[in-house]
């Protein structure tokens, strides 16, 4: 049997989706699986998974349209199955799914605006559930096309090579990190696709929680985040003013990784780092503003919500919209109102346990 995964959502849907992996490999130990995917950083991760073989990469969004054609219709009838990771409620994956051509299509059926985006030209699919988490509706999601429901859900995945791990060996001692220091890492950064910017934590608290943590806690802060997330991180580090402030260059998703496995609390936006910080199974504090934290949680590690939990909250489903807040006293109340003294308090306690 031939499937394909089809991960073009994003970096931290890709990551929900390892514990899928797993099951199809338990389900069909002979199969062979590829992965379709348009983010370097989804290519980093399922590159090093041991029961892929292959990665086709292809930027959907940067190259021409015709391109990309010819290069989805090169993969046409090769599949037995293919599955459109949750979420990709998008009549654009839809469309390549189809005409990928599997005789098995699996997908989830959304609650919102599935007819308009094409959701029916997939064939074996399942009712979107706004109280579950991806992780779990990608695992019934494949539930319904095996014939195994008995396998426990594992924790996500990502694979740290020798390289990697040596990477931030070399980088923690040239930074005069110890084993006794306490580390803290901050992602100030998530996706800006359709408007999602506006999930982020002010720079100006990131930095005033950071000063906090080293006045009171002498602790060392690590500044996560690539490409335009460069102008966050140095906006952080600059105000703080401390030697105690850490910018994280890496040449890959996967180095990073590496360098946040040290860290003894991570403090993030909803991100693709939060899912990663999860793998790793560290402990977590996301901020979350208008996301459902029921589909985004980390999963199966220890984590504290940090959130105001307004009445109007949560906001963001999956649809192709672009996110919108609609009160009238402040756009995004959810985020911009997350104090540092609450998340400070937070971090406390997690640190204390």
């Amino acid at each position: 049997m031939k499937i394909l995964v089809i991960a073009l959502s994003g970096i931290g849907d890709a990551l929900m989706f390892t514990p899928t992996l797993d099951k199809i490999v338990a389900e069909f130990p002979d199969a062979q699986i590829d992965v379709l995917a348009m983010f370097k950083g989804v290519q980093d991760i399922f590159e090093k998974l041991p029961n892929v073989s292959n990665v086709h990469y292809n930027d959907f969004i940067k190259n021409p349209k015709m391109q990309s054609l010819s290069f989805v219709l090169k993969l046409r009838k090769k599949y037995d199955v293919s599955i459109n990771v949750y979420p990709s409620n998008r009549k654009e994956y839809n469309l390549i799914s189809w005409l990928i051509g599997a005789k098995k299509r699996l997908a989830a059926k959304y609650i919102r605006k599935d007819f308009s985006n094409l959701g029916f030209l997939n064939n074996v699919r399942i009712p979107e559930n706004d109280l579950q988490h991806n992780v779990e509706t990608n695992f019934k999601l494949f539930e319904k096309f095996s014939n195994n429901k008995k396998i426990e859900i594992p924790a996500l995945k990502i694979v740290l090579e020798n390289e990697d791990i040596e990477f931030a060996k070399n980088f923690l001692v040239e930074k005069n990190i110890t084993e006794n220091d306490l580390v803290i890492g901050f992602h100030p950064g998530c996706a800006t696709l359709k408007n999602h910017s506006n999930r982020r934590w002010a720079v100006e608290k990131f930095a005033e929680l950071g000063k906090k943590l080293i006045d009171e806690q002498n602790a060392k802060i690590l500044l996560f985040g690539g490409g335009e997330e460069e102008i966050l991180k140095q906006n952080i580090f600059s105000q703080i003013n401390s030697a105690n402030a850490i910018l994280v260059n890496a040449a890959t998703l996967i180095s990073s990784a590496a360098i946040m496995k040290r860290c003894n609390l991570f403090i993030t936006n909803d991100s693709s780092l939060m899912h990663i910080s999860s793998a790793l199974k560290l402990n977590v504090i996301p901020l979350i503003g208008p996301t459902n934290i029921h589909y985004i949680h980390p999963w199966q590690t220890n984590y504290c919500v940090a959130s105001i939990n307004l009445d109007c909250s949560p906001c963001f489903f999956y649809s192709p919209k672009p996110l919108i807040c609609n009160r009238d006293d402040m756009k995004f109340k959810c985020i911009k109102e997350l104090s540092v003294d609450y998340v400070y308090q937070i971090a406390k306690n997690m640190l204390g346990k």
